[in-house]
């Protein structure tokens, strides 16, 4: 039974959603998950949250939070025994912050060209996304994980890297994260995925590289 009405609207393709998944199993905490169709958002979810109508949304003890990283602070704050997320010292957290907001500024924002892109323009493209997580990954220099010697923060706002962006590679053809290229981040993948907390919620590969085929086709016909 989740643990006082722990609840998270999501959908199970969301690199977003699966930020507040990772942090609630991190810390141990039980909750149901509801998947949404965002063609057809339920009333629960538009009630909970009327201002972006958006996933993810976590529900605890009936009152609702929004936006993913919002999200995985409060629940590091809400549930402070177990597994912790943000680092104790105010100077690591505030260099987390730093980091994370640049990976969604900026490294979210290269890397999704690469999936509407074909030819010298995806070259490109690829280039400059992988000058951007060179930048990130400087974050990683002599650590296991972005959090030190455990998952932290910034690992579980970018961990959606680890496995998407394969699934994103294999569908569009692109090569980014490589051995040759972004060697620590690489390592880092799998190190990340190996956790059983993260390994627990992930979605299913095959469903989701059938989904962004589809949607890359979709994309593609339509530019």
């Amino acid at each position: 039974m989740a643990e006082k009405g722990v609840k998270v609207f999501g959908m199970w393709a969301s690199p977003m959603v699966i930020r507040v998944e990772w942090a609630l199993r991190l810390k141990g905490v039980e909750y149901e998950y509801v998947d949404e169709d965002l063609a057809n958002k339920s009333a629960d979810l538009l009630r909970y949250n009327p201002v972006t109508k958006k996933v993810p949304v976590l529900v605890h003890g009936g009152k609702p939070i929004a936006e993913s990283t919002i999200i995985v602070e409060y629940i590091d704050e809400a549930w402070k025994g177990g597994h912790p997320i943000m680092p104790a010292d105010p100077y690591e957290r505030a260099q987390a912050r730093f980091w994370a907001r640049y990976a969604e500024d900026k490294c979210n924002a290269a890397l999704y060209p690469i999936f509407t892109t074909t030819g010298e323009a995806q070259r490109e493209v690829v280039r400059e996304a992988q000058r951007c997580l060179k930048t990130l990954e400087a974050a990683l220099e002599g650590r296991r994980f972005f959090g030190g010697d455990a998952v932290g923060y910034l690992d579980i706002v970018v961990g959606w890297l680890a496995h998407w962006l394969p699934v994103i590679e294999e569908v569009s053809g692109a090569s980014v994260v490589t051995d040759e290229e972004l060697p620590l981040m690489k390592a880092w993948f799998g190190r990340f995925l190996a956790v059983d907390a993260v390994r627990a919620a992930l979605p299913d590969r095959d469903r989701l590289l059938a989904a962004n085929k589809a949607r890359r086709e979709q994309l593609l016909s339509s530019a």
